[in-house]
């Protein structure tokens, strides 16, 4: 028997066979060439032949596929029949007689730096040419070609790590589990993994020595992956499979305590799209509205007018509800060619989201106006804050920019160590604070949350962090509150919209500190409702202390999960 553990991101409970996802296709040698014997023709034969391979491929999976899946793997057969790479990398072995291999690789860098070099659509192609220069050399190689595996039946997938192109053809009717070696609990994998509801562990090492088609079990509430397969997991496994048949259902309302405390539950969304979604899962409203979508990937920012119309088709999902809107949130891992400096040596400690204003400030005025009149036109109840903030001057200076615009409650996220101990200056200067506890955690801990090897270190459930929440709260409370407005009258609004109010265990935690409200994933509010139906505030109080006096985090969230007997039940 062999198991395996690493962080646990995602609940569930299921056995399947398991496939790997190929590793980066490695450089070809440039030292290596062709035997002087060896005819030209019949090497560029061996390209033509395994570029015809792979578009056959792709153009086969295409025509399952489904939605944007759908839409890359075509987009991606296409660029495989273009005959520009072939060309190019026949050119090379008459010229060089490097092996086709080193050609092809050569050859898809000269097509991507000259699509690069004609910027706007043509850049974005270039990802592609590279992504089809991979699956080429693949196939002369006879190896496994690099993506989500192609399968018949359903199976736990096995990976590094997913980069963002591969979740567009992550299919979850295929797809059952997820177990990475890298990535953190705020990674891509992760956040995308909780949006599907997909059992996913991450920073699992050692699981590259788990052979395909080997079944497994994996606990994703417990971070455990194992090839031994008793009575016992089918009898987990079952539970969880009859869960989703009869899943939880969340009808809006808030979450209401055991002893009758109510908890407003609200979604994150990122666009309109997602707005609709989180409206048909009966959310309370919208915690973190993340306004990147209409930035990334643009040369230049977009017009206040096409601001106004993208927030405004979002708003309308929410009549009459709380909509909190975050000013872009630009830089570290979302750089923008017109707004972030992309030669900063540490991007994530640079000059990145509010303080992008500093040097150009009509962004996020120009943002502010559409916002603005994006309000004025909807019934919605528009908050809106300001990510990255970390001086009451800071504060002071962007709710200035809120009131010349009549926009109100205005407030900000707390997501520095500084915010959250001054949160009662902070909050004197505001209307209200989310906690972005994702950030919160990296700044905390010292340890980029995109990096596998600090996952130990990059968990909200660290005494550290919940320390600093809880400290977000106590400073709300002194900063007082307007009850006309907030109908609080012990504090000013605080709530969390980071990934840890997806999970339920953690989720009683947050309440239990203080918070006022829990922003999630849509998908994620049955479960968090359900658990926090089973405590009361005092219970919540109780487990919270008990999580923020452990010595470590593993002793935390073990001291919560023994008070939470319905965890276990739910499989959670």
């Amino acid at each position: 028997m062999s198991e395996y553990s690493g962080v646990a991101v995602s609940p569930g409970r299921v056995i399947g066979r398991v496939r790997t996802m190929a590793p980066p296709v490695a450089a070809p040698s440039a030292d290596e060439k062709i035997p002087a014997d060896a005819d030209p023709a019949v090497e560029s034969a061996r390209i033509k032949e395994a570029a015809a391979a792979v578009q056959a491929s792709l153009a086969q999976r295409a025509e399952r596929a489904e939605g944007n899946a759908k839409a890359v793997l075509e987009a991606t057969a296409q660029m495989a029949a273009d005959p520009t790479l072939v060309q190019t990398a026949e050119g090379l072995i008459s010229s060089t007689r490097v092996t086709p291999e080193r050609a092809v690789w050569d050859a898809g860098d000269q097509v991507a730096a000259m699509l690069e070099s004609l910027g706007g659509y043509m850049a974005e192609r270039a990802a592609d040419v590279k992504d089809v220069r991979a699956r080429i050399v693949a196939e002369l190689r006879g190896e496994q070609a690099p993506g989500i595996p192609d399968a018949a039946e359903p199976f736990v997938l096995l990976a590094i790590d997913l980069a963002p192109a591969d979740t567009a053809t992550l299919d979850p009717d295929k797809v059952i589990a997820l177990v990475t070696s890298d990535g953190g609990p705020q990674s891509h994998t992760a956040i995308l993994a909780r949006q599907l509801g997909l059992p996913a562990i991450v920073a699992a090492k050692g699981i590259d020595a788990i052979a395909d088609g080997t079944e497994v079990f994996v606990d994703g509430a417990r971070g455990v992956i194992s090839d031994e397969v008793g009575d016992r997991e089918r009898e987990l496994s079952e539970a969880w499979a009859r869960l989703q048949e009869n899943p939880l259902t969340y009808e809006g309302g808030g979450a209401v305590l055991a002893d009758g405390t109510r908890m407003a539950m609200l979604a994150n969304i990122g666009s309109a799209k997602d707005a609709e979604k989180a409206a048909a899962a009966n959310a309370d409203g919208v915690g973190l509205f993340r306004t990147e979508f209409l930035f990334l990937d643009r040369e230049e920012e977009p017009t206040v007018e096409e601001q106004t119309a993208a927030y405004a088709a979002a708003f309308a999902h929410f009549s009459g509800k709380k909509v909190v809107v975050r000013t872009i949130d630009a830089g570290a891992d979302k750089p923008l060619p017109f707004l972030t400096d992309a030669d900063e040596p540490n991007p994530a400690l640079g000059v990145r989201a509010y303080r992008t204003s500093w040097a150009k400030r009509s962004v996020l005025t120009n943002q502010l106006d559409a916002i603005a009149a994006a309000a004025q036109a909807s019934d919605a109840k528009v908050w809106v804050m300001a990510p990255m903030i970390s001086t009451v001057e800071d504060v002071e200076d962007f709710i200035g920019m809120c009131r010349e615009r009549s926009i109100a409650p205005a407030g900000i996220m707390v997501e520095t160590p500084a915010a959250a101990v001054t949160a009662d200056r902070m909050l004197a200067a505001c209307d209200f604070a989310s906690i972005g506890t994702n950030d919160l955690t990296q700044y905390t801990m010292a340890a980029d949350r995109m990096l596998g090897s600090l996952a130990h270190l990059n968990n909200p459930w660290q005494p550290a962090v919940l320390s600093l929440v809880g400290a977000t709260c106590t400073g709300a409370r002194a900063a007082g509150g307007d009850p006309e407005a907030f109908g609080d009258t012990a504090n000013k609004p605080v709530g969390v919209c980071g990934e840890a109010a997806g999970d339920p265990a953690l989720a009683v935690v947050l309440v239990g500190l203080g918070v006022n409200s829990l922003s999630m994933t849509p998908r994620s509010l049955p479960a968090v409702a359900k658990v926090l139906s089973s405590v009361s505030l005092e219970d919540a109080k109780r487990l919270a202390q008990a999580a923020v006096s452990a010595r470590t985090a593993d002793e935390a969230k073990d001291a919560v999960r023994a008070g939470l007997p319905i965890l276990e039940e739910l499989g959670l």
